[in-house]
């Protein structure tokens, strides 16, 4: 067996590990419950979901002996009453203690929230786990494409790629090639730069939640939103009048049926990053759970009888691997299909009108005798 294929078994392992071990954990005890409680705690694998998927001002790395080992992250919190405050979310510890008024709402599963003690309202700019995993996206693809531009800038475009260069390149050219001239036409060199950083974004986002601890960051309907808006306002600030001619007055429709038609066009324009929005936060969020869930079936069913518990860790592992490996798939696949249908939204908003009418008046004598 080769060195990378050894590597690339060893960081699948360990990939499945990062999301075994919370599960073990919880099942053992869990972060909850306390060191001189003799009774186990059941596994509650909603508690192991959720706490996995969700956003969190904790970085949760692993557990030993049902402790979790995390790395906490800065509170930024402002309230009209005390102004802008910053601690460290180890204040709070693990959600367990209030600090100065503040602490994480117990009943919000879906969403690690701090809230006011005293039901004031206040505003959070905390740096989450979803916002540092952002930050070191950015910095990771700001570090790859500046030295391939730099490669590029030194040697040209003649000379043989090289190191990543080759395994962008073909990325690069099939995101041109496939989706920016079919979708934009002679128009596509304009908004290739924002098809490229909304891919490579995305796909690179996926592909860091796949790792042990990491951050399900484009399973968060949030972000998912955010990039959606991009795309939305691409799209409204190019439309020509060509685009809102149509979408206001449709050309050779009967009047009463453009009081039907033009309120579906308006609506359908803002559905557009709805379904973007969705898809890609569905997705992926799909995947994560699906995984987990697989995986905590074993402690499920070894809670009814440790022999069938054992007897399921093979048929668990093995579909959670073909899980895993289908995630890399839908990770570049989810990103593919958000840059396409946003270079489709866009080429629909800077597409020139076509004069069929006119040509329809003007046929040769040529073109009647054939």
């Amino acid at each position: 067996m080769s060195f990378r294929r050894l590597f690339s078994f060893a960081a699948l392992i360990f990939a499945l590990a990062g999301v075994v071990t919370p599960a073990m954990a919880q099942h053992e005890g869990g972060e909850n419950a306390p060191a001189e409680k003799t009774e186990k705690k059941g596994f509650n694998a909603s508690e192991v979901i959720f706490g996995h998927i969700r956003d969190s001002h904790y970085w949760h790395l692993f557990d030993i002996n049902g402790e979790p080992v995390s790395m906490p992250l800065p509170v930024i919190i402002y309230s009209s009453a005390k102004g802008l405050e910053t601690f460290s979310a180890e204040k709070f510890h693990h959600g367990h203690e209030s600090y100065n008024g503040y602490k994480i709402d117990p009943t919000n599963k879906m969403k690690e929230k701090i809230i006011a003690e005293d039901g004031s309202k206040i505003y959070d700019f905390s740096i989450t786990k979803n916002v540092l995993s952002m930050l070191i996206s950015v910095v990771l693809l700001l570090v790859i494409m500046l030295n391939v531009a730099k490669k590029y800038k030194n040697k040209g475009t003649m000379t043989a790629p090289s190191g990543f260069q080759n395994a962008l390149e073909p990325v690069i050219t099939f995101i041109r090639d496939e989706v920016g001239k079919p979708n934009l036409g002679h128009k596509y060199m304009r908004f290739m730069p924002l098809l490229l950083s909304i891919f490579f974004f995305i796909w690179l986002n996926s592909l860091l939640g796949l790792l042990p601890g990491g951050a399900n960051f484009t399973g968060n309907i949030a972000v998912t939103g955010c990039l959606a808006i991009v795309s939305f306002i691409v799209m409204i600030f190019n439309g020509n009048k060509h685009f809102w001619g149509h979408l206001f007055n449709p050309p050779g429709v009967p009047l009463g049926i453009k009081f039907l038609l033009v309120p579906i066009e308006i609506l359908s324009l803002f559905i557009k990053p709805v379904a973007l929005m969705i898809r890609l936060f569905a997705n992926m969020l799909a995947g994560h759970i699906v995984i987990l869930s697989v995986i905590s079936m074993i402690f499920i069913f070894g809670a009814l009888s440790k022999v069938v518990g054992w007897s399921f860790v093979p048929v668990s592992l093995a579909f959670s691997i073909f899980m895993f490996f289908l995630e890399l798939l839908v990770a570049a696949i989810q990103a593919f299909i958000f840059t396409n249908l946003t270079a489709v939204f866009i080429g629909q908003a800077v597409e020139e009108g076509h004069h069929h009418e006119e040509g329809d008046h003007h046929i040769s004598e040529n073109e009647i005798i054939a």
